[in-house]
């Protein structure tokens, strides 16, 4: 099993680098990673040199799709995340996704994982949660037999939005801005924990399901921020400051930077107090599941991959 082909598409992001990171601590040789973000391309091939890498534009029919034949499994993992711009999310999470499912069908990939999000059962009305919400009925209607796995908000090594960005904004600033009160529930969930899950089902081969995986500890953002201020040995002051002037900081920035590192419909879905069913999985997946603290230290203090820091 450890010499099958591998086939990454969107490989290149968080949930990809470290899936490669532990896929070859576990002895897989035939890793293919398909992405558009040569930066972040780049930063994969200098950590792992021992795979193939291509850039590759997946909303396009291309060469990229030569990389269907003879693979076994495929993990698909691209997605627009964060932006203002509509046909972006529309583009790179429903027009790749059309792509890709034909290249599995024509080339009779035995094997599909799928990487949903938990915001399709969110309360939340922006661009990301629609256009995911679209894109797992479109994988769901494909006929492709696959689990469908649903992740809360991940951290990990390789974090370049998330807890990661906010990491890197505490060790420049002199005060860490709070929104309100900052008592906004969060589920976590560590992205080393959500990379085993997929290795899981890749040698059980789980063939069917929805899984919404969440974050075993409920933690509030503020504690959240004061758990990375912990880790990363930072002295910056955490301060509440109100919801509406946060927002218009926020919008404001967003006159200035097409690719914002947090936008408004972001903060909307922070405050959006959402809940998200906690199921048993590492029992069903074998896979133990690592306390938040313990994350965070890892996240930080890891001496091989905590350094490396992704292109936002």
């Amino acid at each position: 099993m450890k010499k099958n082909k591998i086939l990454l598409p969107g490989g290149a992001g968080l949930v990809g680098q470290n899936l490669v990171a532990r896929l070859k601590a576990k002895g897989y040789t035939d890793i293919v990673v398909l992405d558009k973000h040569r930066a972040n391309l780049a930063v994969l091939k200098q950590v792992q040199p021992y795979i193939t890498v291509e850039f590759a534009d997946l909303a396009e029919p291309g060469d990229w799709e030569r990389h269907f034949v003879g693979a076994e499994v495929v993990v698909m993992l691209q997605a627009q995340i964060g932006g203002n711009n509509y046909q972006d999310f529309v583009r790179n999470n429903i027009g790749s996704t059309r792509l890709v499912l034909d290249a599995i069908k024509a080339n009779d990939v035995p094997y599909l994982v799928h990487i949903s999000s938990s915001v399709v059962e969110s309360v939340a009305d922006d661009f990301y949660t629609n256009t995911k919400k679209d894109q797992e009925k479109m994988v769901l209607e494909s006929g492709i037999p696959c689990p469908v796995l649903r992740p809360t908000l991940m951290f990990g090594w390789f974090d370049r939005k998330h807890l990661g960005w906010l990491s890197r904004f505490m060790k420049k600033v002199p005060v860490f801005p709070i929104p309100g009160h900052g008592r906004y529930m969060r589920q976590p969930l560590y992205v080393g924990d959500f990379a085993n899950i997929i290795i899981s089902c890749i040698e059980h081969r789980i063939r069917d399901g929805i899984y919404n995986i969440s974050g075993h500890e409920k933690v509030d953002y503020i504690d959240m921020i004061r758990e990375i201020k912990r880790a990363t040995r930072a002295t910056t002051i955490i301060l509440r400051i109100p919801f509406a002037l946060f927002y218009a900081l926020l919008w404001v920035w967003g006159l200035f930077d097409k690719n914002p590192p947090f936008t408004t419909q972001q903060l909307a879905a922070l405050s959006a107090k959402d809940e998200f069913e906690v199921i048993d999985w590492p029992g069903i997946f074998g896979v133990p599941y690592t306390p938040f603290r313990l994350a965070v230290d890892e996240t930080f203090n890891d001496p091989r991959y905590s350094s490396v820091v992704l292109e936002f």
